[in-house]
């Protein structure tokens, strides 16, 4: 009787389950987001950095009128509109966990909570800017508001869009567009909202703060 030797190359190799190549696939590394939002992101990083800059050098040739026009400003207004947009991030951030654990009803709760602290955030901004213009202070009085209000008002409208963004987000999880496996337009609009509350934790400590 002549034995058959089958060599280990020879084996046939194991299947690969749909389940296992899922799981190879998910373990690669990818952008959170889309990659047009890192750049938009990168851009918006870039004007903030040069606005900063320029605020920076202006304080430095005219601190006494930057110290005396920041003592104008309420703190403790700006502490609250802090708190107001970490806790907003936060919200976004269990929005996404919990869309990606196909939780779209939670996800939507999270999101509508983001919206009211962005609504508290702009809210607190219209009334601080009120009364800047009912004391008859505006973008002419000197270098200090002239600064302040370009900054915070470029700041305003990136919450304001950040809003509307979210608001789409919120409609389209309510419709249970997004998932485990669709929650990329998600992760875009959470990372802009990430870096409008990024842009303020630089921005406050500088404007408001910093003597």
């Amino acid at each position: 009787m002549t034995a058959v030797l089958t060599s280990p190359a020879a084996a046939p190799a194991p299947a690969v389950t749909p389940a296992a190549s899922n799981a190879v696939g998910s373990a690669q590394p990818r952008l959170i987001g889309d990659l047009v939002i890192w750049l938009v992101i990168l851009a918006e990083l870039l004007t903030f950095g040069i606005l900063f800059l320029a605020y920076s050098v202006t304080r430095a040739r005219h601190l006494a009128v930057f110290t005396e026009s920041q003592r104008t400003l309420d703190l403790h207004t700006g502490v609250v509109n802090t708190l107001l947009l970490i806790t907003g991030s936060w919200c976004v951030a269990r929005a996404v966990h919990a869309v990606r654990g196909d939780a779209s009803r939670a996800g939507a709760g999270w999101l509508v909570g983001a919206l009211l602290c962005g609504g508290g955030f702009l809210g607190l901004k219209l009334s601080e800017y009120a009364a800047k213009l009912h004391a008859g202070i505006d973008l002419s009085t000197n270098d200090f508001y002239m600064l302040y209000f370009m900054l915070t008002g470029f700041h305003f409208l990136h919450v304001l869009v950040g809003m509307i963004l979210l608001t789409i987000l919120l409609v389209h999880t309510l419709r249970g567009r997004y998932g485990r496996d669709n929650c990329h337009a998600l992760e875009t609009g959470a990372a802009f909202w990430h870096m409008v509350d990024l842009l303020w934790i630089v921005l406050f400590p500088l404007v408001y703060v910093m003597r």
